[in-house]
């Protein structure tokens, strides 16, 4: 039986509640859940994540919208003040993480705190909130690839009976391109939390492995879908994208239509590459140059602080960093010195 879930959860009145922000709601604080317990082992205060949050959300709408008004000009520059009209729909991922990245790098330094260090902590957050944002395109009906038979969604991929109905969209079936992603990072989340018990991993690595990964699938992933933000490239470095592709055509894919945005090439594949190889790059040199010299188990300081002599005697006494326990966890030592002082100007309440 066929049936469609409605955009909306409830109403108060004139005002409707809709799915799609209570899922990004949901992402949001899972995202934040799996941050503030990962700080404790670091001795950070779970308010420093909250307060990174009321930074972070914002930043991330800012930079969603304007890159996608960026990308998208045409539509706004006869009435720019459109281009504020966010309720209208209209945003990006991509620009969502640009956007983040720059308020909570401010935040970071401003509190004193390695941003590489705090990224880390946050990568799996940033994974699993992707992951369960993607279900509010579901919702919405939007971000899906092209046309397909019932049959593939049913038989082939074995979904049930309410994600196949959800997919047919004015009696056409489409690629559930939210579910790819929302999977792909859930796998990712799981390698994630086994990268950071490693003991070769450096600090800033998992944030950048993070990019790897999601840059990974949303390459291939963004390659089906019939809403991709694109532009007009030279011909061979369309060439060069559809060359990537190419194995997705071998388990039976065939890319979605570009024409409703236009270009020959789409600005989410290229990125996904630009992040891929960036990523990659950031490991090697900062490796080499010494950059990356701090384990990510290493304990986490302020700028400014540094462990006590007695903390390190007893850390190298024991064969441990200072301020660390054979276990991994830090000693009460190390939390005196990461936590954030009652006093402290800086901070956000």
């Amino acid at each position: 039986m066929l049936f469609a879930m409605s955009t909306v959860a409830f109403s108060i009145g004139p005002i409707s509640v809709h799915w799609y922000g209570i899922i990004l709601g949901l992402a949001a604080l899972t995202g934040l859940m799996l941050a503030v317990q990962e700080g404790k082992r670091f001795g950070i205060p779970s308010d420093f994540f909250m307060d990174m949050l009321l930074i972070g959300v914002p930043s991330a709408i800012i930079g969603a919208r304007i890159y996608y008004v960026a990308f998208q000009w045409d539509d706004y520059k006869d009435n720019p003040i459109t281009a504020l009209y966010i309720w209208q729909g209209g945003i990006a991922i991509y620009g969502a993480l640009i956007g983040a990245i720059i308020g909570a790098g401010i935040y970071f330094k401003r509190k004193g705190y390695s941003f590489w260090r705090i990224a880390d902590i946050c990568a799996p957050g940033l994974i699993v909130g992707q992951a369960i944002g993607r279900w509010g395109n579901f919702i919405n009906k939007e971000a899906h690839g092209g046309p397909v038979d019932a049959a593939f969604l049913s038989n082939n991929l074995h979904l049930p009976s309410w994600i196949v109905s959800q997919m047919q969209i004015d009696g056409t079936y489409y690629h559930p391109t939210f579910l790819y992603e929302s999977l792909w990072n859930l796998v990712g989340l799981l390698l994630l939390f086994v990268l950071r018990r490693q003991r070769f991993l450096r600090a800033g690595e998992l944030f950048l492995s993070y990019f790897i990964w999601y840059g990974i699938g949303r390459f291939f992933i963004e390659g089906l879908r019939t809403d991709s933000l694109g532009f007009t490239g030279p011909d061979w470095l369309a060439a060069l994208m559809n060359g990537l592709w190419s194995p997705m055509t071998l388990l039976g894919f065939t890319p979605g239509d570009m024409s409703m945005n236009g270009g020959n090439v789409r600005v989410s594949q290229m990125l996904a590459l630009l992040f891929i190889i960036g990523a990659v790059a950031l490991m090697i040199i900062r490796r080499a140059t010494g950059a990356s010299s701090e384990k990510y188990s290493d304990p986490i300081y302020r700028r400014g602080e540094a462990p006590s002599q007695d903390a390190g005697a007893a850390g190298n006494a024991a064969g441990t960093p200072a301020g660390t326990a054979g276990n991994g966890k830090q000693t009460a030592g190390t939390e005196h010195h990461s936590k954030e002082p009652d006093h402290d100007p800086n901070r956000t309440v």
